[in-house]
């Protein structure tokens, strides 16, 4: 009997736990009243109410629990998304703190540009400076180196006479070129300020063109043996690419054209031996008396042959002599 009393109980308990929002006491009551149930089980409505009423208090509490548990989940949910949020603004803040210093790096790089630019322009000026502190500037606008350049601007018109026959006015001009020959030589060993380092090279320079042309159209005349020109003119070409080469080799970093041309730097100084000195006066006198031949009417004279052969033998020696100096130039340096 207690057992199917139990029974009776576990199956209403189990309709109220599935169904207790659907079934109320009076659906327990009326199966509790069912004739057979009655018959079979004995039982008071109370006894069955008491039982339902405390499964329905466990309903409720898990009611309850629920909604808590929805609340506890609604404010996590709301605290996510303000999390989300703030990570959000984070990110916003952070892309932009990193575009403003982007922006700051930027104009700190540009301005040091600027000033590393000032700067190697300001090295590259000084060093220049020092460099053209290490040559010598002098003054090029002097007598002597005028006379010279004299001598080098008439040696052409000179050589366009003797092939225009005209040996009496090439005569008079190549007198007027070995007074100021002379002159330059002069004044610059007497007057203060007038001896440069350019005039080295340029009164040898104004020698050599006014020979060079002399003998050139005086061998076209067929007044001078072809052979003693191509000695001559071989030897000066030699001595002005020489003269180019030792400028190079004095000027200092950097070798630049318009420092190499600029002549009022002065790297070198030609000493020309005493042979050589010998040797231009023999040529001259060579090209001087070859001219007036045809003036004073004594060409092919065997003074003018045996004076060739002594201006070939002093165009050799000269030549050696250069050759075997030490002393024939020398590189200039600052003063210290």
């Amino acid at each position: 009997m207690r057992f199917k009393t139990y029974s009776l109980i576990k199956q209403v308990q189990t309709i109220c736990c599935n169904h207790y929002r659907s079934y109320s006491v009076f659906s327990v009551h009326k199966i509790l009243t069912n004739k057979r149930n009655v018959a079979r089980f004995p039982l008071k409505l109370s006894s069955i109410v008491c039982v339902y009423s405390s499964d329905n208090k466990k309903f409720i509490n898990l009611e309850k629990r629920a909604e808590v548990l929805k609340d506890a989940f609604e404010q996590r949910r709301e605290q996510i998304k303000d999390t989300e949020q703030r990570i959000r603004q984070k990110g916003v803040e952070l892309v932009r703190d990193i575009k403003q210093q982007k922006e700051v790096t930027e104009q700190k790089l540009k301005v040091k540009k600027e000033h590393l630019i000032k700067d190697i322009l300001e090295t590259k000026a000084k060093v220049r400076e020092k460099f053209e502190e290490v040559a010598e500037k002098e003054n090029v606008f002097t007598v002597p180196n005028i006379l010279c350049m004299t001598r080098i601007v008439m040696s052409p018109y000179i050589g366009y006479l003797i092939l225009q026959d005209n040996y009496n006015f090439a005569l008079g001009l190549l007198v007027f070129a070995g007074v100021t020959d002379l002159l330059d030589g002069w004044i610059a060993r007497n007057w203060k300020g007038q001896s440069t380092k350019m005039g080295s090279f340029l009164d040898p320079m104004a020698d050599k063109v006014l020979i060079a042309t002399l003998f050139i159209t005086l061998t076209w005349q067929e007044l001078i043996p072809l052979a003693l020109t191509l000695l001559i003119v071989g030897r000066d070409a030699a001595l002005v690419v020489a003269g180019f080469v030792i400028r190079y080799m004095s000027l200092p970093p950097p070798r630049t054209l318009s420092r190499y041309f600029d002549v009022t730097h002065a790297t070198a100084q030609l000493a020309p031996t005493f042979i050589s000195k010998v040797n231009t006066a023999v040529q001259l006198l060579l090209v001087g008396t070859t001219l007036a031949s045809p003036v004073f009417g004594y060409v092919d004279h065997p003074a003018l042959q045996a004076l060739c052969g002594i201006t070939a033998a002093s165009t050799v020696v000269s030549a050696v002599s250069y050759l075997i100096s030490k002393d024939t130039y020398k590189i200039l340096k600052k003063k210290t």
